[in-house]
Formats: C-alpha cells, sequence, structure tokens
C-alpha cells in the first residue's frame, strides 16, 4: 500500500493543502515550513493510537488556535448557531493488498492516478483502463464540542461522508491493517525499549501477538517488598511510635500500621518504568539504552524497524530527520534500509546526505504562503543544467539552496566566499545597521559562472525561494536576463571583484593585510616586500588565490569604513529585503519617529 494523496485544512500552521506524494519520498524545506504536521496529519487519519489520546486534539492543534464558531450579528433570531472550524485530514491509498481489499471492498473507490480524481461512471468496465487503481480514501474530523466543552476527533470512510446515513468510523482495528508508523525524531528514540503504549517494543510485540501478562505478578511482587524493615535502620521504629500515637485519637479500623513500600504503580506506569537495558562495554555493567549514545540509540530503532517489516511488509514508514547524530555512511544506510523494508518510505531532512539519495521525481519541495497555503513544488532543471551535473555537484551547489528559503547566486566561488565574510563582519562592527546572511536566512550559490545566475535563479524562483543575484559588470542582454530570473540583481561596475576590492579599499588596510600574509614564494620572490607595493602585489595575490578565500581573508580584517561602499550598501539593501524594519505604530508620526 502506499499513500497517494493527503488534503489538510486548518491544521497546526496549515490552512490548507493538497500533496501528492511519490512510491518514495523525501520531504524538503525550510524550518516551520509544515513538513512535521503533514505526518502528524496523516498520523490522526491512518495511526492506529493517535487517538487514543484524549482529548485527540487540542487548541494549538487548530490553525491560528481558532477552533470556536463566529457569531454572526446580523444573524436573524432563532436561526442555526454557527459551526466552529474543523480540523480535517483526508489522506488517499492506493496499491492496497488482496487482504485490504477484502476487509475494506464495501468502501472501496477507484482513483485516476494520472488526474487525481475518482471514477464515478456507471461503466464498471472504465476500472480496467491502466491509470484507474483501486483506493482506500479516509478523513479525520477534529472539532471543539461546546456542549461538552472539550475536543473530539474521530476517522470515517470517506465515502459514508456523503452518504445519507450516519457515517462510518474507520476504527483502530482498521488502522492496523493500514500498517502506517509515524518515527518521530525527538521521541522515537528514548521511547524504543520501553513498553509504553506506540512505542517500538510495543509495536513489536503487538505485530506477534504477544501480550506480556507480567503486571500482576509485578505489582504483586513490589506490594509484598517491605522497604527498610530493619529495625537497625531506625525507620520502623518511628512508624511504630506513629502508628501507637494514631490510635489515641482513630479507631482502629481507620488506619493502623504505617510502612514502606516501593511504590504505588499500576500497569501504566510500570508500562512507563519498564525499560530494557544494554552493556555499555565489554564488561558486565549494564545501563538503560536511552543512556547510550544518540547514535547508537538511532541505529537500534533502525534495527528494531527492520524486525517490524519483516513482521508486516505492506507497511509505511515516516520517519523525520533520519539524520540525527548518524555520520554520513549511517545516514545513507538508514535511507537505504527504509526503502527495501516498507511498501513506502517518507522521510524529512536537512542532510545532504540523505538527499542525494533521491531522486528528482521524489524530492517534494514544500513552502508555505503567510495564510497558511501549503504548496508542494518539483524540481525542474533548466536545460544549461544536466541531470548528471546536478547529481554530481549536488551537496557543493544545489542542497542548500533547496533547503533555504532566501538564495544569493554569486558569480563564483570568490563571490560566494566573500560576501558572507563581509556580511558577517560588518554585522559585528555595526550590528544597528548589518545583519549576516545567516541571521537573515540567504543562503549563497556558486553559479560557476555568470551565465549561469539566470538559469539558477529560475530555477530556484520556481520553487517558490526568493532569489537574489550577485555579479561583476554584465552587458545589457546579459543583465535583463539575469534580472528576469531573480528578485533583486546587485551589480557592481567593475569588471572583477579583485578591482572593486582594490580601488574602493584604503592603502592602511592594503598594507596591513600584505604585513600579515604568509605569501606564497613565486609572489614573494617577485615582490620581496610585498607591504611597499601592496596594491601591484595584492592584486596577484587575489589572483592566484581565487576562490580560495583570499579576498574573504582580507573582508575579515577591515573596518567598517575598510570595506568597499558597493559591499556596504548591498548588505544593507539585502536586509531590508529579507527583514525590513516594522511600520510606524498608526498613532506615530513618522517625522518624529525618524528624527529621534
Amino acid at each position: 500500500m502506499k499513500i497517494f494523496s493527503v488534503a489538510i485544512e486548518n491544521f497546526r500552521g496549515i490552512r490548507s493543502a493538497n500533496l501528492t506524494l511519490p512510491d518514495h519520498a523525501v520531504l524538503i524545506g525550510d524550518n516551520n515550513t509544515g513538513k512535521s504536521s503533514v505526518f502528524e496529519a496523516i498520523d490522526l487519519a491512518l495511526g492506529p493510537d493517535r487517538l487514543s489520546r484524549r482529548p485527540p486534539v487540542d487548541e494549538h492543534d487548530f490553525y491560528q488556535g481558532k477552533y470556536l464558531p463566529v457569531t454572526n450579528p446580523e444573524a436573524p433570531e432563532g436561526a442555526e448557531p454557527a459551526s466552529g472550524p474543523k480540523i480535517t485530514v483526508e489522506v488517499t491509498v492506493t496499491n492496497l493488498s488482496p487482504e485490504q481489499l477484502a476487509r475494506f471492498g464495501a468502501n472501496i473507490e477507484w482513483l485516476n492516478t494520472s488526474t487525481g480524481s475518482f471514477y464515478v461512471e456507471p461503466n464498471p468496465a472504465g476500472v480496467d483502463v491502466a491509470e484507474i487503481a483501486a483506493a482506500l480514501r479516509v478523513t479525520f474530523i477534529g472539532k471543539y464540542d461546546p456542549d461538552e466543552d472539550d475536543f473530539i476527533g474521530n476517522t470515517y470512510f470517506a465515502r459514508s461522508l456523503s452518504e445519507e446515513e450516519a457515517p462510518t468510523h474507520f476504527s483502530k482495528s482498521d488502522k492496523q491493517h493500514c500498517g502506517f508508523l509515524f518515527l518521530r525524531s525527538l521521541r522515537t528514540g528514548s521511547r524504543a525499549l520501553s513498553l509504553e503504549h506506540g512505542s517500538l517494543l510495543d509495536i513489536i510485540l503487538r505485530l506477534k501477538e504477544i501480550r506480556p501478562r507480567m503486571w500482576e505478578g509485578t505489582i504483586a511482587t513490589l506490594a509484598d517488598f517491605d522497604v527498610a524493615s530493619d529495625p537497625a535502620l531506625g525507620i520502623s521504629g518511628v512508624l511504630a511510635s506513629i502508628d501507637k500515637s494514631l490510635k489515641k485519637y482513630v479507631p482502629r479500623e481507620w488506619g493502623a500500621k504505617p510502612h514502606l513500600k516501593v511504590s504505588n504503580l499500576t500497569r501504566e506506569h510500570l508500562r512507563k518504568v519498564v525499560t530494557a537495558f544494554i552493556a555499555t562495554g565489554a564488561g558486565d555493567h549494564a545501563a538503560p539504552f536511552f543512556r547510550q549514545g544518540t547514535g547508537t540509540i538511532n541505529m537500534l530503532v533502525l534495527a528494531m524497524l527492520s524486525q517490524i517489516a519483516e513482521d508486516k511488509q505492506n507497511v509505511i514508514f515516516a520517519m523525520e530527520e533520519a539524520e540525527t547524530a548518524i555520520p554520513p555512511y549511517a545516514q545513507k544506510r538508514i535511507v537505504h534500509e527504509l526503502r527495501k523494508l516498507s511498501a513506502q518510505s517518507l522521510i524529512t531532512s536537512h542532510s545532504p546526505y540523505v538527499l542525494e539519495e533521491f531522486s528528482l521525481d521524489e524530492t517534494v519541495i514544500l513552502s508555505r504562503t503567510d495564510d497558511g497555503q501549503l504548496r508542494q513544488s518539483k524540481i525542474e532543471l533548466p536545460e544549461s543544467v544536466k541531470h548528471k551535473r546536478y547529481r554530481q555537484e549536488f551537496r557543493t551547489r544545489f542542497c542548500e539552496g533547496l533547503l533555504s528559503r532566501r538564495v544569493l547566486i554569486a558569480e563564483g566561488a570568490t563571490e560566494a566566499a566573500a560576501f558572507p565574510v563581509a556580511a558577517r563582519r560588518l554585522s559585528e562592527l555595526n550590528p544597528a545597521t548589518y545583519a549576516s546572511l545567516e541571521a537573515l536566512g540567504v543562503c549563497v550559490i556558486n553559479a560557476g559562472t555568470d551565465t549561469q545566475i539566470a538559469d539558477l535563479g529560475t530555477l530556484y524562483r520556481g520553487l517558490g525561494k526568493r532569489t537574489f543575484g550577485l555579479c561583476d559588470k554584465q552587458s545589457d542582454p546579459s543583465k535583463a536576463a539575469i534580472e528576469a530570473g531573480v528578485e533583486r540583481l546587485f551589480m557592481h561596475g567593475e569588471m572583477g571583484i579583485e578591482d572593486l576590492i582594490l580601488k574602493n579599499t584604503t592603502q592602511a588596510a592594503l598594507e596591513r593585510f600584505a604585513d600579515r600574509l604568509d605569501w606564497p614564494p613565486h609572489l614573494l620572490g617577485k615582490y620581496p616586500n610585498p607591504k611597499a607595493q601592496a596594491a601591484l602585489a595584492l592584486k596577484e595575490y587575489f589572483g592566484w588565490s581565487k576562490g580560495n578565500w583570499g579576498i574573504a581573508e582580507f573582508l575579515a580584517q577591515c573596518s567598517e569604513a575598510e570595506i568597499p561602499q558597493w559591499l556596504r550598501e548591498t548588505c544593507i539593501a539585502l536586509r531590508a529585503l529579507c527583514d525590513p524594519p516594522p511600520p510606524p505604530h498608526e498613532d506615530e508620526d513618522p517625522a518624529i519617529e525618524a528624527h529621534s
């Protein structure tokens, strides 16, 4: 089975979303885009344990926290009261097994996988077309119940919601036949080998139909264990004196013989505290599994996932940030194992090592508008970027841009290295005026040549990114092409960044840097005293070290006045675009505000 599509309304930061998912997918996007919310929404609809929580949703699960009905003051008296906002999650599942088809037969629908629409024509022969597939559609609905003053939520067969009779619940037993497992990054490892409901060990035991009937015996054993009964400890004597004093005031049957026991644990308490221990080294000492290294815990999770998949082949794994505390080779191993073990694997990630294991068609890029519209984008490479080159240079040139919300495309390696250093240096010297690119959430991409800026700008802009360009002086046609692909082009008037630096800084800055520099032998032979010919010597040095942090190192030791004015103005303009100042308050006079 696989999730074909997900439609979400009014859930957390998502006002609305309509996503179509491939067989295996990596969901990427900027932080707080809604990647985890998509998984949480699917879990509401398909997860067998989520609805066991009471309430299944709360105030913070509603978009903008709005769950109360909006009253209409103009509504006529006696009119039906308005209903409050609802959380709805509709999930369409395809590739159903024969067992699932038999179980859900009355609620099976026929989906056109090419268009995403359902086949409703009265001609039965129409479902034999290749692109028509059997599908199961379920809908979670969560809302606030004013009569109970509480939140309620249930999952239904979506088909039954449009029928006149009462909708049919999609029960916990039904969900267990779907095999959706959501592994949250922060909680999966910490509960893996406990017996809490929904832990990996609990899932494995349920799949194997093992019910550990140990609770009564454990509780009885603990109840019979009398703590501190040894008189030498002194505690039993104190308790006996309390018992003697107690008899002076109350009848014996009210309470007698106080004594200490290990606990008052119930079976639910025990589920949380019964924990597997693992040896921490070559000796016999063992510690709770969650005290192991984070990487070890995550590899333990992978081993347990293998157990689950072996017992339930038709399973969907949704996993957050598989790269957490895992080295690159192990990240790749996790991805390979998940794909091999599951009918569908869905992953969120910020790791280039994880991302490059997925093809272009399997990379789902998410972005969210200010009004809560979650959008899905697909990577369409421009003609100048061949697929082979994209794969070869993925980590160094493309990956970071895909993970960012704002992208600055620099003409070459020197610009890509130098401009972030200049912005960081200026922000350190004058934080009220400047900001580092990191603080602005701007990722810098090395285009390689000025001819690539326009195509890369078009690529990232088409994925919903804010794109900016940075380059040397261009011809009018080249400038127009770049401006068509980016939101804003920053172009200086020199033919190279070396000239921009040398012509627009101070002699003192050049001499200071020349004096500090560890000069390469071939330049030292030509300029025995580089400081005396700082401009000439550094021009050759910058050319020799092009793309190798030469200019970046120079800018890192400059004062604000020594950094070329064009770079300063560009940093100010970029900050205004990415982090504009708040508008003045309505009651404030802009002129007074500016003066102050």
